[in-house]
């Protein structure tokens, strides 16, 4: 029988390779493709010789990561069940009241959640449709709708796989096989797979019953309690520009509400009262389970509010433009026939309101209707804010993390609040009061990046979505086999920073804050006393600095002192950062065209060679690749043969050839799951596709083993592949959750890969396992 099952893989695996060497460097768009890529890297990892190595989850044991949204079975009292939808770490189901949670959907093409329904005549069906519909900067696309039978034990997947975003899904209350998806359709292309879906079998089949055009998606969707036949939809027109966020544009008309009184068949548009078609954001609405005539639309309104006041700056820093009205909430009491602006009527309410979804509105727009009365309403943005006034005034929530996304209200109890944000889930019993969270259960913590240093034991660093940055111990000490989760204490950096630590004192550690701020820390005098902002600068007359929100920086491996930080330039430092010079002309397009309120056009990917000082290679995120051979003094162009319009995700100098270099590609912007992955023997003037029989990206990282030269490791976002032929074939690496791998290191010394993954932590493995180790580690 083993010997049966093992021809079976083989033929499975001959049968990967061939159809993905038939596949190379053709974009992947349509869902079908990404499915069909995911099923084969299922197969390869069921037959993969590294199947049964462990990857350990080390942290952080003290931070969680975004709630989208969340379920509770109901009524309260007969069940404890709740499920937690994050938006890159699957689903997370409790049955005691958060006592304990376990994971019960971490194995599919897409892992990032946008909504998630429990059918109230059979909490065992469960509905989730994948795609983090609030495209924030660490938002992930979605693979289309499941549906479990058995309280998420098993999934099937139910097509939409075209949708890439989903941000609501209504049962119908009578027949579970009626279900309706507000889709909101791709982030950075335009799709006709967005608008409002229904199905009458359960999911088998779907009708687009609400469409407006390819730009224009489903954001929301309420039932009438009274008459499951008439329900209300928000669409939003919009697509995310990768130097601009999802803002209204000039020529945008088609966002707005829609009502249908025959179960979808014919929709009319309800938006008497509310802004102007053109100043229509995101929408959020809600019904008045009490009282159907009434419902709350919470507006992302960009009607214009005030000037902004000299020298204001916007949540990163950035000089504000004019201010909008933003966050606004609209009553109707006639089924949507009118609508009244509600809120921010007074000085210090419009002031209140102004604030509360800051300049990223677009990111928020969730509201909810006290299930037992009419006038007390919560709408979520940087924080839970409630009005017991139907709108009129507003209070803060106090005891939670920022940036909330879903509220769950007991319908029998409206005391009881369950709370999704970015922080975790949160209950009250006391409708607000007080707070208890889960954030040591729920580990779905979204790293950006890795970064370690020399110490005994060593550190690990990262910066988290929204919880700034983070180190913890890699702690050997009872085997390396045997690594425990650990809290991760405060570390220099915010949480967009990368990270790089002086190799002979590990107390030395530079981060790059979100869009390239530049700091050098001496940990032995604190966070904040031993920090030094150390960004080079720029006279009046020269161009602004452009840096991505993880911009790269470097220590040089022959030198400590000797640093490089990319933004449109490289820089370089001699002297651990206290004076710079320009090292490279602007390595970008450096096109207008594509210059807006997020930097853009910047380099993304630095490396120096480990063999020769001044040999660096310098990636940028509008598809170009420079290297210089002689410490900046000119730089050579080598995209020949590289996949145009593709984000340079990460190039790796060899550390055993000189003229080695390896350099991956991410389509994740322009909505493109192909991996690409090269190779080049020649400093970059010709390329080879190494992408071998690997079915599925998007490619984030490829690091080179320190000890042999044939084997690398790349991170995708559903894993881990290894290779010992440099890139001729690969194999998937352990049985790690799906997920998405952004960032890996091989620690030089101890030998132990650690993975940063966006939305599952850090998790580490044994490279002695992989490559062999060095004779000095092979028995820690």
């Amino acid at each position: 029988m083993n010997r049966a099952l093992n021809r079976m893989l083989t033929f499975a695996l001959i049968f990967i390779t061939t159809i993905a060497a038939s596949q190379k460097n053709k974009a992947i768009t349509d869902g079908k493709s990404r499915l069909t890529g995911f099923e084969l890297h299922k197969t390869m990892k069921t037959g993969s010789a590294y199947i049964d190595l462990d990857w350990q989850f080390i942290g952080p044991a003290n931070v969680s990561g975004r709630v989208t949204d969340v379920a509770v079975v109901s009524p309260k009292g007969k069940s404890y069940t709740i499920y937690a939808a994050t938006a890159s770490g699957g689903v997370w189901k409790t049955e005691n009241e958060g006592t304990t949670w376990i994971p019960i959907f971490d194995q599919e093409a897409s892992t990032s959640i946008g909504d998630i329904a429990i059918t109230s005549s059979d909490p065992d069906l469960i509905w989730v449709g994948t795609g983090e519909a609030n495209i924030f900067r660490s938002s992930m696309s979605g693979s289309g709708v499941y549906k479990s039978l058995d309280g998420g034990n098993t999934w099937a997947h139910m097509g939409l796989a075209n949708t890439s975003t989903i941000a609501r899904i209504i049962i119908h209350p009578d027949d579970p096989d009626v279900v309706y998806v507000a889709a909101s359709g791709r982030e950075w292309t335009r799709n006709k797979a967005r608008g409002i879906f229904k199905t009458t079998d359960g999911g088998l089949t779907w009708k687009k019953v609400l469409y407006i055009n390819d730009l224009t998606g489903g954001i929301d969707i309420v039932m009438d309690p009274e008459d499951p036949n008439t329900l209300y939809a928000a669409m939003w027109q919009r697509i995310r520009d990768k130097w601009n966020d999802p803002r209204n544009k000039d020529t945008y008309s088609d966002s707005g509400i829609y009502k249908t009184t025959d179960s979808g068949n014919k929709w009319i548009p309800v938006n008497n009262g509310l802004p102007m078609p053109k100043y229509r954001g995101r929408i959020g609405i809600d019904i008045a389970q009490t009282n159907p005539n009434v419902l709350y639309a919470f507006v992302d309104n960009y009607e214009f509010s005030r000037e902004f006041e000299a020298g204001e700056l916007d949540s990163y820093g950035r000089p504000k433009g004019g201010v909008i009205k933003g966050a606004t909430v609209y009553r109707t009491d006639d089924k949507g026939i009118s609508w009244l602006q509600v809120s921010g009527k007074t000085a210090e309410m419009k002031a209140y309101m102004e604030k509360l979804s800051a300049t990223y509105g677009w990111v928020f727009g969730q509201i909810r209707v006290d299930p037992t009365d009419e006038n007390t309403i919560y709408v979520m943005g940087l924080g839970l804010n409630v009005s017991t006034d139907g709108g009129k005034t507003f209070k803060l929530l106090r005891g939670m993390h920022g940036d909330h996304h879903g509220l769950w209200i007991d319908p029998d109890n409206a005391n009881y609040l369950v709370n999704a944000n970015d922080g975790g889930l949160y209950v009250s019993y006391d409708k607000g009061i007080n707070w208890r969270n889960f954030q040591n259960l729920i580990p779905v913590v979204q790293f950006f990046n890795i970064g370690y240093d020399m110490d005994i034991p060593f550190h690990v660093y990262g910066s988290i979505q929204d919880h700034g940055s983070r180190r913890g111990i890699v702690d050997l000490s009872r085997g390396r086999d045997k690594i425990p989760a650990v809290n991760f204490d405060g570390a220099p950096g915010g949480e967009g920073s990368s990270h790089a630590i002086d190799p002979t004192n590990p107390k030395i550690v530079y981060s790059a804050g979100f869009y390239g701020h530049l700091y050098r820390t001496d940990l032995s005098k604190g966070l904040r006393k031993g920090s030094k902002y150390i960004l080079p600068r720029q006279f009046p007359d020269e161009p602004k600095l452009r840096g991505q929100w993880v911009a790269p920086f470097i220590i040089s491996p022959h030198d400590p002192n000797t640093l490089y930080h990319g933004m449109q330039y490289v820089f370089r430092s001699v002297n651990r950062g206290d004076t710079w010079e320009r090292i490279s002309p602007d390595l970008s397009y450096n096109s207008p065209q594509k210059m807006g309120d997020i930097p853009y056009q910047t380099v993304f990917a630095l490396s120096e060679s480990p063999l020769k000082f001044g040999l660096i290679y310098a990636g940028t995120d509008d598809a170009r690749l420079h290297v210089t051979k002689n410490g900046g003094k000119s730089w050579s162009e080598i995209v020949k043969g590289i996949t145009p319009d593709r984000w340079i995700s990460r190039v790796e100098a060899s550390g055993h050839e000189m003229g080695t270099v390896y350099m991956c590609q991410n389509g994740k912007r322009n909505d493109d799951y192909a991996p690409y992955i090269w190779k080049s023997t020649d400093f970059g003037n010709t390329w080879e596709d190494i992408s071998a029989n690997i079915p599925l990206g998007p490619v984030n990282v490829i690091r080179e083993d320190p000890i042999d030269k044939n084997i690398l490791y790349v991170g995708t976002d559903i894993g881990v592949y290894v290779s010992k032929d440099q890139g001729e074939s690969w194999s998937v690496l352990g049985d790690l959750p799906s997920t998405f791998v952004h960032d890996l290191i091989i620690h030089p010394r101890d030998n132990i890969i650690v993975l940063a993954t966006h939305g599952r932590g850090m998790w580490a493995m044994d490279a002695n396992l992989v490559n062999g180790g060095r004779e000095d580690v092979r028995n820690r």
